[in-house]
């Protein structure tokens, strides 16, 4: 799943992915990404504008290392502060702790130990105006059994580009706030 988010993110980015492999000595996935000149002002895609940017705190929940640090980055990339936690365990111990307002919690659906539902359900005693936002690359029967499908729940298939994720999360930052998770 997370090799499914990665191979998203570098085609939207113009690049390739490079695999070798051999039996018994493993895979290794090299990353072709365009060069940019950083003198030069990156231009706004029509799909993209100020619109699409913000400035609250997402609390980023991903088991996947290399996942959430690309979420992170685009999310920072986009003007959110981002709170990152690799475990749901990490998750709650920073709604636990942490001093400011949290306005919305971008989960993976299916982790270890605990699901991203249960997690929201967790969170919601510590944080009730806290957003949440649901992302997974599994198969729709799994969302259905997770319960993520239904109307009312912010949901976001894997994999999903860079664009793609900023106007959810500001789609879920700007909607009426729901009764329930």
């Amino acid at each position: 799943l997370g090799l499914s988010t990665v191979y998203g993110i570098v085609q939207q980015s113009g690049g390739h992915i490079r695999v070798e492999s051999s039996p018994k000595a493993g895979a290794t996935f090299r990353i072709f990404l365009p060069q940019v000149n950083p003198l030069l002002e990156e231009p706004v895609s029509a799909d993209r504008t100020a619109k699409d940017e913000g400035n609250e705190t997402v609390l980023l929940v991903e088991d996947e290392d290399a996942v959430r640090r690309l979420v992170r980055r685009v999310l920072e990339d986009a003007g959110y502060r981002v709170l990152e936690a690799q475990s749901p365990a990490q998750a709650l111990h920073l709604c636990q702790r942490h001093p400011e307002p949290i306005d919305l919690m971008l989960t993976d659906v299916v982790m270890p130990f605990m699901s991203g539902r249960e997690l929201a359900s967790r969170t919601a005693a510590l944080r009730p105006q806290m957003r949440v936002l649901y992302v997974s690359g599994y198969m729709e029967d799994v969302m259905a059994h997770h319960g993520v499908l239904e109307p009312e729940i912010a949901f976001l298939g894997k994999p999903f580009g860079p664009e793609e994720l900023t106007r959810k999360v500001r789609e879920v930052l700007d909607a009426p706030r729901p009764s329930s998770r």
